[in-house]
């Protein structure tokens, strides 16, 4: 049997220091500093982190979950290029229009080349070589999960602006609008599930296309004081969107008073940290890139398509930053690295020597149970202290932890189970244990709401 055991996790904790630490001379957010302390990401150069074996967990469980959420509706996985034939930029005209965020280089035979920040033009290309294929093909939905580039000016607050980053991009391609509004409305009901999963508080705002283009356009953001984009809701009619939004619809700058859609004063403006967007983008690329169809007339015509994105890495950051104390992460539950850990006794102690179950034992036992499947930790460094590896634990993020100390070594033993998020405490037998973790609503003590001002 495979063990997880923290005496071989590569993860490089730092002291607990009383002051924010810098980089490049400026302080930088609770979450950046969590992670970096913790072993959960490392700088390598401004906006550019390394994903250790602890935070690269965290993001395979997200992955995960927005994979399954995905395949509900019919979207297929696929891997574009990084690189991007600059070409394909230049007919949309977004090369021109944000050219001074993109990554740009040229090839021995000095063809220009730009590492790319989302994939419009690549999606709307690869379906445009693929000739007339019938309109019974469509709708069509292609995603991936991959590495992205922004030159950013100043990269800020670690991964939630990073030159850098884990985004997931879904492309669909519809025969007309009537059916791409269906698809748009399918992939925002996807998102709202995906969110929902992650049981953090979420809003989604209407938000502006921009560069991207389209008609339509919303923002999922997560409440954050450290957010950078200012958010309008009425208590009224519950209307929510983007300040930015609202000011390119009444062209002006001026502070709202009220809200557009209904006059009414009772707003709230709050920040937030933009985790998703979705545009409805027309025929903005397949007529820039010539992506048809064969209409059942017989006839060629223009796909209308749509742009879903989420910030995977971001979102990371964002419930990091919103959910976890000043010196301790708290994950959303389905994405903490491990669902609990396994704490024996120090070596040489009464306790070690009158063991009745030893932790092997009982991470066999719970190794097996569908919700803790390969989600186990053994904390095999006897050489600490229990208080110090409880420290750990709760520090990175671990909901549970189960003790092995005195009680363990009675006929029968009990072992201490900890909620690392609350506090609360049992002693259980060994069948409790599992009885404990088969039940998946003994995790939802940990999900949690934003304590974050706003």
């Amino acid at each position: 049997m495979i063990i997880n055991r923290a005496s071989k996790l590569f993860q490089p904790i730092v002291a607990l220091q009383k002051n924010q630490i810098l980089i490049n001379n400026e302080s930088i957010s609770k979450s950046t500093q969590l992670m970096l302390n913790n072993g959960i990401i490392k700088q390598s150069s401004p906006g550019i982190f390394h994903f250790l074996p602890v935070g690269l967990r965290v993001l395979d469980k997200l992955i995960k979950l927005i994979d399954t959420e995905l395949r509900y509706v019919d979207a297929q996985k696929v891997m574009f290029p990084t690189l991007t034939h600059a070409k394909l930029w230049k007919a949309s005209g977004r090369y021109q229009d944000v050219a001074s965020e993109l990554f740009k280089l040229k090839d021995r035979h000095d063809t220009e080349y730009l590492l790319s920040p989302t994939h419009e033009e690549t999606s709307a290309d690869l379906i445009a070589s693929l000739g007339l294929v019938s309109f019974r093909k469509y709708p069509l939905k292609l995603y991936q999960i991959t590495s992205k580039f922004r030159d950013e000016m100043k990269p800020r607050f670690g991964l939630m602006r990073a030159r850098q980053f884990i985004m997931k991009d879904l492309y669909s391609f519809d025969i007309d609008v009537e059916r791409s509004k269906k698809t748009y409305a399918q992939m925002c009901d996807c998102y709202d599930k995906i969110f929902a999963k992650l049981a953090i508080d979420w809003v989604k705002v209407l938000g502006s296309s921009g560069t991207m283009g389209g008609d339509l356009s919303h923002e999922y953001h997560l409440p954050s004081a450290i957010g950078e984009d200012k958010l309008v809701q009425c208590g009224d009619c519950n209307y929510s969107a983007n300040l930015e939004y609202i000011h390119n619809i009444i062209k002006t700058e001026a502070n709202i008073t009220s809200c557009p859609n209904c006059s009414s004063s009772n707003i709230k403006i709050t920040n937030g940290i933009e985790v998703g967007h979705t545009f409805l983008l027309g025929e903005k690329y397949s007529k820039a890139l010539n992506s048809k169809y064969l209409a059942e007339d017989g006839k060629p015509k223009l796909l209308h398509m749509g742009s879903y994105g989420l910030g995977v890495s971001r979102i990371i950051a964002a419930a990091v930053e919103i959910l976890s104390e000043e010196t301790a992460i708290k994950w959303p539950t389905l994405l903490a690295p491990y669902r609990t850990v396994i704490i024996g006794p120090k070596i040489g102690s009464k306790e070690e020597a009158k063991l009745a179950v030893t932790p092997e034992n009982v991470y066999q036992h719970l190794n097996v149970v569908n919700t803790l499947m390969d989600d186990v930790l053994y904390d095999d460094r006897s050489d600490m202290t229990i208080g110090k590896r409880l420290l750990e634990a709760k520090r990175t993020g671990y909901p549970f932890a189960i003790v092995l100390g005195s009680k363990a070594t009675q006929n029968p033993p009990q072992f201490e189970v900890i909620n690392l998020y609350n506090q609360d405490q049992h002693f259980l037998s060994l069948d409790q244990l599992v009885d404990f973790f088969s039940s998946s609503s003994n995790f939802d003590v940990c999900k949690l709401s934003s304590s974050a001002k706003v």
